[in-house]
């Protein structure tokens, strides 16, 4: 799951008085490398799981060009130093982060290169366009989608298999499998709540799916409320909470994914980046992710699924063309087929599939385009939508919930 930071007002205007100026000089931007007559080019990207994959995608690009030299960045709190870069006037030249708030920060800055006429946007599906539009409230185009993630209940097939369970469709149906669990003396979910994050995932699949269409442009139209909107999914994430074990509150993520993978609960509540963790902690274990059944309608019932990676370009980079040209390597099939694999997501570009059996009973939603972004990109940090869902789930108070969501959205807008 993508967890962004929202730049406040002072960044802002920082950036805006810098989008003007050059973003490289000889204490870190762009040049020739080591004197070699190679063009050098700053790539930083804020995925730590995808940095090796990224290392032997450059080492392909460079043999392909050898004029051309890449320096990955992959700092410890990349969107925090992406934007200290960007407001120093230090933007790199490619830039590869997610699809949420500080993309739309640096949009509307002004800091990076105008895609909206690049060929490439051809290879990379409309519907993920559409989304990094809404993130940013711009109608241009100032990154292309390229990896994906998804967000769904995993669970354990033998364990399914051997209670002779079945994915649900619906809302009623899922409320169902959790009692037939619960009744069999096993655990349905884990719940990892003390990292205040888990509370997340669940949430934006019930909101997403129940809060009605067009819910972001008329909430910031001044239209709609949390109140008004988000009762039914505050009700249903605490309807779902309710089969987890004791002490939710006292285990974290890690804990989670080793828990599952020992066949402590039945099914998580988390998204496709946990595949991995768990499957280190359980290499033989059989696992598959469906999304949240969130409605009685199933065709309602949305995948959660958001842009992950996506590939922009400095306005300001000195070498344009070069900067294309790796961006082009990075969407060409075979390569995005080359990171998908690598670092277990899904691909933007068309035609470019995910083969792991255990993401297979995602596909037809991939396929339809039966998807909805993550609620959490369309709230601003300071919100702490986090902290707020860990009170819900500990006080139960829907309605204070609601009140507080309007009122910490009402404090974040009046602070822009």
């Amino acid at each position: 799951m993508v967890k962004g930071l929202k730049v406040g007002a002072a960044v802002l205007i920082a950036l805006s008085l810098l989008s003007g100026c050059g973003s490289n000089d000889s204490s870190g931007g762009s040049g020739d490398s080591a004197g070699s007559g190679k063009v050098e080019l700053q790539f930083l990207q804020y995925k730590p799981e995808a940095r090796d994959t990224f290392d032997k995608l450059i080492a392909k690009f460079e043999q392909a060009n050898p004029n051309i030299h890449v320096i990955q960045d992959n700092p410890p709190d990349a969107s925090t130093a992406l934007m200290t870069k960007a407001a120093s006037g230090q933007l790199p030249d490619v830039i590869a982060n997610g699809g949420d708030n500080v993309h739309a920060s640096l949009v509307q800055s002004g800091v990076l290169a105008d895609l909206s006429s690049d060929p490439n946007l051809q290879k990379v599906s409309d519907v993920y366009v559409k989304i990094l539009h809404d993130i940013s409230g711009s109608d241009k185009t100032y990154g292309i989608p390229y990896g994906v993630n998804a967000n769904g209940v995993i669970y354990n097939k033998a364990l399914f298999k051997e209670m002779n369970l079945t994915i649900p469709q619906t809302w009623d149906e899922f409320i169902a499998l959790c009692k037939k669990i619960q009744d069999a003396g096993k655990l349905p979910f884990y719940f990892s709540f003390k990292d205040a994050w888990t509370s997340q995932p669940a949430f934006n699949a019930l909101a997403a799916s129940t809060q009605g269409s067009d819910f972001y442009k008329r909430h910031s139209e001044g239209k709609t409320t949390y109140t008004s909107e988000y009762k039914e999914a505050a009700d249903k994430l605490l309807q779902l909470v309710t089969f987890g074990q004791k002490d939710s509150f006292g285990k974290g993520y890690n804990d989670a994914n080793v828990a599952f993978a020992k066949g402590e609960s039945v099914m998580y509540a988390q998204g496709v980046w946990a595949i991995a963790e768990i499957k280190k902690a359980n290499p033989s274990i059989e696992l598959g992710i469906f999304p949240y059944p969130a409605t009685n309608d199933p065709s309602k019932n949305k995948l959660i699924s958001g842009v992950d990676q996506l590939l922009s370009i400095s306005a300001s980079t000195e070498h344009p063309n070069e900067a294309k040209k790796f961006v082009e390597f990075l969407l060409d099939p075979a390569n995005a087929k080359e990171y998908v694999k690598g670092v277990n997501t899904f691909s933007a570009v068309k035609g470019v599939t995910q083969d792991d059996p255990s993401v297979s009973d995602l596909a037809p939603y991939f396929d339809k385009g039966q998807i909805a972004d993550f609620v959490d990109h369309y709230t601003p940090s300071n919100m702490k939508l986090d902290q707020l869902l860990q009170e819900l789930i500990m006080k139960k108070d829907v309605a204070g919930f609601l009140k507080n969501m309007d009122d910490e959205w009402s404090k974040a807008e009046s602070r822009k």
